[in-house]
């Protein structure tokens, strides 16, 4: 079974001291590819490094997360031009409007993820997109430069079912994590992923964060890490009502498609 993770944040400083071994442990669990996420000006070219030590096996976005917006300047957005010129950053991103913290000025959010909207245009990469609690707008935006961009991810999707067939009419493409697995927050996602097309989905981790709640034995760290794939694809396998081979396979499929990944590396 090969899996491919389509968001880990492994830059993450809870992953300095065994970054190695989490990436042994992902191999073994049948992660053949993984793409790092790059989230800010500071861990998108971390990210991009992390790739090139990792040829084929690893892959890097680059983007500036609604979080962080108002790092956007007229010098952020060279930076990410200068990084999506290499081949290793398959997608723009993470980016896009989060209303739910705040942490930076919706005006700031919203000139940020313009300018990135312009670099997917520019480029023809997809787009690695963010949205929580801010759905009119984060679709009012898009719809700015319809007929303009590639394919576009909804990553860590925890919305309801109007968002999510909002997404899917627009074919954009799906990214499941383990907050499937959060009986306090996300049952209502075993439902909805019923109605995603198989090639419109894709798994993730987004680790460290989002440790699936259903996993056993449960790190004593707290901490998720791409290994743990696996579980989030059993666990979708079973609300989806198919085999967790068909699950995994149409996921690698989807998700080698839309980044436009080489085969993975074998060993």
């Amino acid at each position: 079974m090969q899996l491919i993770d389509i968001g880990a944040n492994l830059t993450h400083d809870s992953f300095d001291r065994d970054r190695d071994a989490v990436l042994a442990r992902a191999r073994a669990a049948g992660v053949g590819q993984l793409v790092v996420t790059g989230a800010s000006r500071e861990h998108s070219p971390k990210a991009l490094q992390l790739a090139q030590a990792h040829p084929g096996f690893l892959f890097a976005t680059a983007g500036v997360h609604p979080h962080h917006a108002t790092e956007y300047t007229d010098e952020c957005d060279a930076e990410m031009r200068a990084l999506h010129a290499h081949r290793e950053v398959v997608a723009v991103g993470e980016c896009g409007l989060d209303y739910f913290r705040d942490f930076s000025p919706r005006p700031s959010q919203r000139n940020a993820f313009e300018r990135q909207l312009q670099i997917a245009v520019d480029t023809g990469k997809p787009l690695f997109l963010h949205q929580r609690d801010a759905h009119d707008d984060f679709m009012a935006m898009m719809k700015n430069f319809d007929g303009k961009l590639g394919p576009a991810v909804v990553h860590c999707f925890t919305g309801t079912r109007e968002e999510l067939f909002d997404y899917l009419d627009r074919d954009w493409y799906i990214g499941i994590t383990g907050w499937l697995c959060d009986e306090r927050r996300g049952a209502h996602l075993r439902e909805l992923v019923k109605h995603i097309p198989a090639n419109r989905l894709m798994i993730e981790t987004d680790a460290p964060y989002l440790l699936p709640r259903t996993l056993q034995p449960m790190p004593k760290d707290r901490r998720n890490e791409p290994a743990f794939l696996a579980h989030i694809v059993e666990e979708l396998a079973r609300d989806r009502g198919v085999t967790v081979q068909e699950a995994a396979s149409a996921s690698t499929e989807a998700a080698r498609a839309f980044f436009r990944l080489p085969d993975a590396m074998q060993g």
